[in-house]
This record gives C-alpha cells, sequence and structure tokens, in this order.
C-alpha cells in the first residue's frame, strides 16, 4: 500500500483520476476547525487595524501619525534648499585696485585693458575651470539699444577664458524676461558665445532649485536658476550700464536678477532691497561693466536707438558696489549725492564700500 505521504511525489499521469479527468489533489494540510480563542483573537486584531485606521484618518492633522490634510501643507512636496559657493579669489598682493578701467581702442582691447587693471584675467581663472559667465539677456532687442550685453564684449570674453586661461568649459547663461531663446537669438548673444566655443544655457521648468541666501531680507529661500551652476568653479558677470526706471540704474549687481526664478516681478515693490539681497546672493569671481553702449534715458527696456550714448570704458572689478556707483557717476552721469539706495543697503550687507577712491586704475 502506498504511504499517502508519498502521494505529494507522484507524477501526474500516475495520479487517481476524478471523472472530468483531473487528477485527484493532495493538499498538504487540512483546515481545522477554528477554536474559541484563535476567533476571538483575531476579531481583536482586526477590531485595532480598524481603529488605527479611523484613527489616522479622522485625527487632528497635527495630532501624532494623523494623515489629515485639510490644509494641504501636508500633500505639498519638501524642498531642501541649497547654498552657492563663494566664488571671489583674492587679488594678488602686487595689484592695488579693487576696479580696473579700460579706455581706448575696441571694445575687446578695453576689456584687456580693464582686466590687467587688477592684475589680468588669468590671476582670477585657472586650467581645467569650469566658468559661468551671466550676461544680461532680458529682453529681446538688437544690441544697438543698449538694453543687453554687448555680444563682442561676451565672444571675447569667452575666447580669453578658453585660449588664455585654458578653461575646461565656459557656459553663458541667463533667465530673461521675454522668451529665452528669443532674447538669446535677437541680441547676437548666443552666436556670439557659440563662435567663441562658449555652451549656452536656456533655463526650463527643471533647471531650477531653492536656493538659501543667509542675512537675505526677500530672498531668503528663493527658486533660483540653478543648473548652470552645477560643479562651477568661477563665475562671472557681464552687465550693460543703463537707465532703470525704478531703481534709476540697472549695472552689475542689478544683473544678477536674471537667475531668479518664481514670481520675481513682486519684488518690484521693494526694488533696492531686493538689488542689495542679489549682492549677497552670490560672490561672483568677477563683475564686467560694458560701457561701450550706455541707455541714459527709458530704461531699462529702451527701444529708441536716441537714448544711446557710445561710451569709450569697460571695466572688471572685484567690488561691484565701488564699480557701480563710478558707473553711476561718471556713465551715467548722475549725482554721486543721490546713488541708488540699493548700494548703500548693499553695503550695510557687507558686499563691497561705496567710496572707490583710491582703489581704482585706470589703464588708456
Amino acid at each position: 500500500m502506498t504511504d499517502p505521504k508519498d502521494a505529494r511525489t507522484e507524477d501526474a499521469d500516475e495520479r487517481p483520476l476524478l471523472e472530468n479527468g483531473k487528477p485527484v489533489q493532495r493538499p498538504d494540510y487540512e483546515k481545522g476547525a477554528m477554536g474559541r480563542r484563535s476567533f476571538l483573537g483575531k476579531i481583536g486584531a482586526a477590531t485595532g487595524i480598524l481603529g488605527a485606521a479611523s484613527y489616522i484618518s479622522k485625527a487632528p492633522e497635527d495630532w501624532p501619525l494623523s494623515m489629515r490634510d485639510d490644509s494641504g501643507l501636508r500633500s505639498e512636496p519638501k524642498v531642501t534648499p541649497i547654498r552657492l559657493n563663494d566664488y571671489r579669489i583674492e587679488k594678488s598682493a602686487a595689484a592695488s585696485a579693487d576696479v580696473g578701467i579700460g579706455r581706448g581702442g575696441t571694445p575687446k582691447q578695453m576689456l584687456r585693458k580693464a582686466l590687467d587693471g587688477i592684475g589680468g584675467i588669468e590671476r582670477y581663472i585657472s586650467p581645467g575651470d569650469i566658468v559661468l559667465v551671466k550676461p544680461n539677456v532680458a529682453f529681446d532687442r538688437a544690441p544697438a539699444l543698449g538694453a543687453t550685453s554687448q555680444p563682442e564684449l561676451i565672444e571675447e570674453l569667452v575666447n580669453m577664458l578658453l585660449v588664455d586661461c585654458r578653461a575646461q568649459e565656459v557656459r553663458v547663461a541667463d533667465n530673461p524676461i521675454e522668451s529665452p531663446a528669443d532674447c538669446f537669438m535677437k541680441t547676437g548673444l548666443r552666436a556670439a558665445s557659440e563662435r567663441a566655443g562658449g555652451r549656452v544655457y536656456l533655463p526650463d521648468s527643471n533647471a531650477f532649485k531653492m536656493l538659501n541666501t543667509p542675512g537675505a531680507k526677500l530672498i531668503e529661500e528663493w527658486w533660483f536658476f540653478h543648473r548652470p551652476f552645477t560643479n562651477v568653479d568661477k563665475v562671472i558677470g557681464v552687465a550693460p550700464v543703463k537707465d532703470h526706471n525704478l531703481c534709476y540704474a540697472s549695472m552689475g549687481i542689478k544683473n544678477w536678477y536674471g537667475l531668479l526664478g518664481g514670481r520675481r516681478s513682486q519684488f518690484h515693490q521693494d526694488i533696492h532691497e531686493i538689488v542689495s539681497d542679489l549682492s549677497i546672493m552670490i560672490r561672483p569671481t568677477l563683475t564686467i561693466l560694458d560701457g561701450t553702449k550706455i541707455l541714459m534715458e527709458n530704461g531699462p527696456t529702451g527701444g529708441d536707438p536716441s537714448n544711446v550714448v557710445t561710451g569709450d570704458v569697460v571695466m572688471a572689478a572685484l567690488d561691484a558696489v565701488a564699480q557701480d556707483a563710478w558707473a553711476f557717476e561718471h556713465l551715467l552721469r548722475r549725482d554721486p549725492n543721490d546713488l541708488p539706495e540699493y548700494l548703500h543697503k548693499s553695503e550695510e550687507k557687507g558686499s563691497g564700500r561705496v567710496d572707490y577712491s583710491g582703489r581704482i586704475k585706470e589703464i588708456l
């Protein structure tokens, strides 16, 4: 007689068949009757589970383990803010100036003179560096209107970084007010950057991160165009000099406004505070001011060639506060006793000094 245990190893062809032709199943276990104690235990467990589910679904939102979300705050994504590096480099012991001014010749020649005034660009950029260049590309305007950075200067700067300094990569990025693609095209800045070997970064919805800026009043935590900053070693701002209908002047510090995301137009209500916040949001390696075409009126957008004057100055600075103060007086030709409030606020926040006396080197 075959042991029932051996039935588990029988081939299907050798098992007894039912009338329908299917083999007789031999389960490994037999279901026994449930005892009273076991039944009560299962009822208790089920009751506990139902009670816990009821609690987490109905308990007030601020109670432990509660899953209620009446305010909608619980379902908001959790964002961990990031911080930017400090990209500044100390000037050489031989260089006394914080601001270099280049005059005379082509814009390219003036750029080199300005950089030489603070010790030369090779002092600040090392071989193998990844460098971010931030021009002003806010509007889809032709270069002659003075509302954006001049392409000739950007092309020369990118070329110097790649050839003279042997940078590994030069990125050119901005978050324009108008269509980014149209702005980079109409201003000529995309073509100029790429001719010199630079790589243009355009913003999209995934290019921003929440940035934490300690000490900022309005943007202590705010969305920031971060993608082009990934693994960057040095940062250079390049801005035009122009009139501004709200803060009186848009120059080196104001240029960083273009890196903000979100609803940044709300900051126009407190324009001097936000510009001074920008001065601590980013600590650039260098700030370059282009005074070859100066928008004297109807800034920042411009649109009328008669508002633009041709200048003969390019500036390079380690102290953007001093640089902007000098440009306000000498390039926009405004009263130095009526400096924009944001310059004084920037000085209070430790971003530089308004008094530029004894700290400027001019090369003709």
